[in-house]
């Protein structure tokens, strides 16, 4: 009996494309192949790209030229959100054997087959992205070749986009907003509690714009998954400001199960930007979306998404969105440099701010600037935290004789590396920050978690 083909995945960007290499990879052993890493040589190379940024169009290069490195004989394929936006692009590049658009991927096996094995160019299959209509739910396996185990699961409840924001391809790359329904959600949470994952995080392009083609939306299945038996922990990866709404908030507060940590994006603290942006709020709501936050939870974690750079952004915008950070009550912040990208509103002539480019070099001085920031109101807000006790839930990963886990609020903890206590939630007493930036401690013994919580005032 010959042995099964094997095949390699490497992604690209987000935890979304992270959760969907994990159903590619399952539809691949489906189809008879055997799961094996990229330093393995496979017979079959899979990369799933991101295209938000100019260097995720620039890694997807370098990574076929690693592939072909490795094994000049294997077959490359290349799917995910730069492959359905330049997918002769892509083919074009030396080594690539196939490349998939948004609604082509999922048939991965079949569309290798039908290629008939290594070509001498790339074939590209890919449709026009308005005709994306399917949504296929997608979840990290538990036990990933990469990590030797999970305790957390990225589970996509919802793709694509209708917001067409200035700066974003998404909706050109993953078409128009789409998710699966709450019965259909829940079953699969179900499944994911059944391999004994802990946390799951829940991901999508526009996560709080579930539902609405179901006459559901985003409240029902946050309410309808506390139920859900067997996962100690449901986390909302990011959620716009203006989807974020009194409903969401007050059941996150209540709940047992869902945590108190909100990555709410921005882009920008300048009411000018943002309408130039085309977002879909203000600073106004965006200051009172985290102040009611933090009416009903103090200790709660508070993200937010940045960009510099954007057309238009003057150096007096900059200082308001600097100055909106530090009065604002976030704890950290992921920063962006504006890239260009092509098709996006923002560079066509004569949009707003569109014959404005900033310097590159000062787009990243900014960048600089606010990352600055991001770590001082981290700090401040691991330090507001110490002497405190949360529960932590561990990961198997060891590191340097250490284990590391997160609390509810997202604060990284690092304690002695303890094999009883991986994949479980352990109340830990927070003495202080470490030279990592992660906070260590003591593990506490107490009756109830709940007795042991200590408020942030």
């Amino acid at each position: 009996m010959s042995s099964p083909r094997t095949v390699a995945f490497h992604t690209l960007g987000c935890k979304l494309n992270f959760a969907e290499t994990s159903t590619l990879a399952r539809s691949m052993e489906e189809a008879g192949y055997a799961l094996v890493r990229p330093e393995d040589r496979p017979d079959v190379f899979v990369l799933n790209t991101c295209s938000v940024t100019e260097n995720a169009d620039r890694e997807c290069r370098q990574w076929v030229r690693r592939f072909q490195r490795n094994d000049p004989d294997a077959f490359v394929a290349v799917v995910g959100c730069y492959a359905q936006l330049k997918p002769e692009e892509i083919a074009a590049i030396p080594g690539v054997d196939l490349v998939l658009g948004a609604n082509e991927k999922f048939d991965l096996a079949a569309h290798i087959a039908a290629t008939g094995g290594k070509r001498s160019e790339g074939r590209a299959v890919h449709g026009p992205v308005k005709d994306v209509r399917s949504f296929i739910p997608s979840w990290n396996d538990a036990d990933g070749l990469s990590t030797g185990g999970r305790t957390r699961t990225f589970l996509k409840v919802q793709d694509g986009c209708d917001y067409f924001c200035s700066f974003c391809t998404i909706p050109l790359a993953r078409g128009r907003s789409r998710s699966g329904n709450i019965a259909e959600t829940v079953a699969l949470a179900k499944r994911i509690a059944s391999t004994g994952v802990q946390e799951i995080v829940l991901t999508g392009v526009n996560t709080g714009d579930f539902g609405r083609h179901h006459g559901e939306d985003l409240l029902g299945l946050v309410e309808a998954l506390d139920r859900v038996e067997g996962i100690a922990r449901f986390r909302i990866s990011s959620i716009e400001p203006n989807l974020c709404h009194d409903g969401i908030i007050g059941q996150v507060a209540r709940s047992r199960r869902f945590v108190p940590h909100f990555h709410m994006p921005l882009q920008s603290g300048s009411d000018a930007m943002l309408q130039r942006m085309r977002r879909r709020y203000d600073t106004a709501l965006y200051t009172e979306r985290v102040q009611r936050i933090r009416s009903l939870m103090p200790h709660a974690c508070i993200g937010a998404d940045v960009i510099t750079g954007t057309p238009g952004e003057t150096e007096a915008e900059f200082l308001r969105t600097h100055a909106f950070l530090r009065d604002l009550a976030v704890d950290y912040l992921h920063v962006f440099t504006y890239s260009e990208r092509a098709n996006t509103t923002a560079v066509r002539p004569g949009a707003a701010g569109g014959d404005e480019r900033v310097p590159m070099e000062v787009r990243r001085i900014r960048t600089r600037q606010l990352r600055a920031l991001s770590n001082k109101l981290h700090r401040a807000f691991l330090e507001r935290h110490l002497g405190t006790v949360r529960p932590v839930l561990f990961e198997a990963e060891e590191v340097d004789g250490h284990m590391l886990g997160f609390t509810d609020n997202y604060i990284r903890v690092a304690l002695p590396h303890d094999p009883a206590r991986v994949n479980t939630v352990v109340p830990v007493r927070l003495d202080r920050i470490d030279g990592e930036g992660h906070v260590t401690g003591a593990a506490v013994h107490v009756a109830t978690l709940e007795a042991a919580l200590t408020t942030v005032r």
